[in-house]
């Protein structure tokens, strides 16, 4: 009995053995390599993934892209919001000037010279770690808690660099355009002493005065879609999502700025929170506009700003930080160009903009002038013989070597007359020039359609250079028109608008083109014809008009003055040519219709508060409206 109790006791536990065991292993059954490992014998250059420790302790993911042989040569960094990976694997290739032939890099330039390329995340953005703020604001300001900025961030990068990249020279220099024009130009906040040259391009400088976000306290509503998917994400994978093909649709469906950001979610976005909280030229903002900050410390490093006379983007960046550093520049750091370009043009081809023909590649000729020879002095001491000031000059379409911007004051004053006429004589009889503005049919920045991004035609990049004619007969848009020019006139500076003007509401926006109407008949170009091409515009909230820092109220129907400037010209009116100037009250869907009501929010804005204006613009007399013009005599 014992033996079978036994032998029955072990059967068993082998049975609860075998039902307990595990399972047995699942084959395999992936295709992917735990590892994907490119063939890096196909390149002609060495790729380097790193992630680089900040002060701080957080990662920066950066990628380093050396040519193959290269031994002392210089690095050119570049510090992004946008995807170090993607902007250094463009077009699929192997080719080191394929594989950058994209946003911020001139491979011609780069290739030519056999840089090192070296191109990061921000903070907080794709690979890096971190936390992620819109133009982080600097440390030691109200804005910025903690004790890191891209200033801080910039050092220990070329720190790490210098230390761990043994092709190089231990020379490095910094080129971004836009938002990377914006890093290159914080980098020259107490700079590391590597950095030996700087190329901020078309930079963001100060939001609120005229580059991305208010245009002199205007808002710009189409910067929504960018703030969602900028900072939403680390890796903008939700996108900002539309059912209308026209933008005009879409921004009127909604009524107010607010109403849209809310409707879309933007109330979950830290910066549109504080757009809606600073919507006046307040600390917030003047803390953090470049031109200030940089106007602090003497310039340490050899710095070319490049400006885009028609940047739809950032017109007013680079010649605010030229005008803030060029009268203490004593060693004769600072260098600007101006292109005739849009925003970024300066790397792609730039023989033509819009329908404007330059007669030549622009970009081409500056890139191989002035950039490259540029670089190659500070990074290889290679000579070098540029101006202090390199700028196209439309209407000759001819490339200048100049020793100061502007070569002319805003004095030649031009002058809105009766009858919608304009001229350099004041009229000797005061009177008006009226239309009504009405919020409900708003003036557009470009003709209907106006299609949104990712649809075929969508008219961003140049629509500066768009032909105005399509408004300039609407019954809500004045034309002051001058007679055919005898002779050549040339400006070369910031055009100054002086508006003497009248609402019968309480608020209002004020638009201003200075345009450059070309003959009825254009032989050898013939759709050229009467084309009226912008050389200068922008706009200007009424309740502004006393002070940028605070919103107030306009007395409704009392004459005031406005006063602002236009963007950067460099143009020749032609003989036969005749100079226009136009004024209305909105420009949609580019920026927000003011209701012409006085309420302290504008993005939040009532229906009931959107009525129509009696505008009426002063003429002749003591107070007659007029443009000071920087004329070349």
């Amino acid at each position: 009995m014992k033996v079978r109790a036994g032998l029955f006791l072990g059967l068993l536990l082998a049975s609860a053995a075998t039902a307990f065991a595990a399972p047995a292993k699942a084959p395999v059954y992936d295709e992917r390599p735990a590892k994907l490992e490119h063939p890096v014998s196909l390149r002609d250059y060495e790729r380097r993934s790193v992630d680089i420790p900040m002060r701080d302790g957080v990662k920066l993911h950066t990628v380093i892209m050396v040519p193959k042989g290269a031994k002392g040569v210089g690095m050119l960094l570049t510090r992004t919001p946008y995807n170090a990976e993607e902007m250094t694997s463009q077009h699929g290739s192997s080719s080191m000037a394929s594989a950058i032939d994209g946003y911020d890099s001139a491979p011609d330039v780069v290739m030519a010279a056999g840089y090192i390329r070296v191109v990061q995340d921000v903070r907080g953005k794709y690979g890096s770690e971190g936390a992620y703020v819109m133009n982080r604001p600097f440390v030691g300001t109200s804005l910025n808690p903690t004790k890191t900025d891209h200033a801080t961030d910039t050092y220990d990068t070329i720190d790490w660099l210098v230390k761990n990249v043994p092709e190089s020279n231990g020379r490095v220099g910094i080129i971004g355009i836009s938002y990377d024009g914006f890093t290159a130009l914080a980098a020259l906040v107490n700079p590391h002493p590597a950095l030996k040259v700087a190329v901020p391009m078309n930079p963001m400088v100060d939001g609120w005065r005229g580059d991305d976000w208010f245009h002199n306290g205007a808002f710009r509503q189409i910067g929504l879609s960018y703030m969602w998917e900028q900072v939403g994400t680390r890796d903008n994978a939700s996108k900002y999502e539309v059912t209308e093909a026209d933008a005009y649709t879409h921004y009127m469906k909604y009524g107010s700025a607010g109403a849209l950001a809310t409707a879309h979610g933007l109330d979950q976005i830290g910066f549109w929170q504080k757009i809606k909280q600073h919507q006046a030229w307040d600390s917030f903002w003047q803390e953090q506009a470049m031109d200030k900050v940089l106007a602090k410390a003497p310039l340490k490093v050899p710095t070319m700003l490049v400006h885009s006379l028609w940047d739809q983007e950032d017109i007013y960046g680079a010649p605010a930080v030229w005008k803030a550093l060029r009268p203490s520049d004593k060693e004769g750091m600072l260098y600007l160009s101006m292109g005739p370009w849009y925003h970024g043009q300066a790397i792609d081809p730039g023989d033509r903009l819009g329908a404007i023909r330059w007669d030549a590649d622009t970009s081409k000729w500056w890139r191989r002038e002035v950039l490259a020879p540029f670089l190659a002095h500070y990074l290889a001491d290679k000579p070098m013989d540029l101006a202090r000031v390199t700028a196209f000059q439309s209407g000759s379409n001819q490339w200048q070597r100049l020793g100061q911007w502007p070569t002319a004051p805003a004095a030649k004053k031009l002058f809105l007359l009766p009858g919608e006429g304009l001229g350099f004589e004041p009229a000797a009889e005061a009177g008006t020039v009226d239309y009504v503005s009405d919020p409900a049919k708003p003036v557009t920045y470009y003709p209907r359609p106006n299609k949104q991004e990712g649809y075929d035609g969508n008219p961003w990049p140049t629509w500066l250079v768009g032909d105005q004619r399509p408004v300039s007969g609407r019954p809500d848009v004045l034309s002051f028109t001058g007679p055919v020019l005898e002779k050549a006139m040339t400006i070369a500076g910031a055009p100054v608008v002086h508006l003497t003007a009248s609402t019968s509401g309480t608020d209002s926006d004020w638009v201003v083109k200075l345009i450059d109407v070309y003959p009825d008949e254009v032989p050898g170009d013939r759709a050229m014809g009467g084309y009226q091409l912008a050389v200068g515009m922008d706009i200007f909230r009424g309740r502004f008009r006393e002070t940028l820092a605070e919103a107030r109220p306009l007395k409704a129907g009392a004459p005031l003055e406005y006063t602002f400037e236009l963007p950067q010209a460099n143009h020749v009116f032609l003989p036969g040519h005749r100079i226009m100037v136009q004024v209305q009250s909105s420009w949609f869907p580019l920026y927000d219709r003011n209701p012409q009501t006085f309420v302290p929010s504008i993005l939040d804005a009532k229906p009931g508060d959107y009525v129509k204006a009696v505008q009426k613009v002063s003429v002749g007399g003591d107070s007659g409206s007029y443009i000071a013009l920087p004329v070349v005599e």
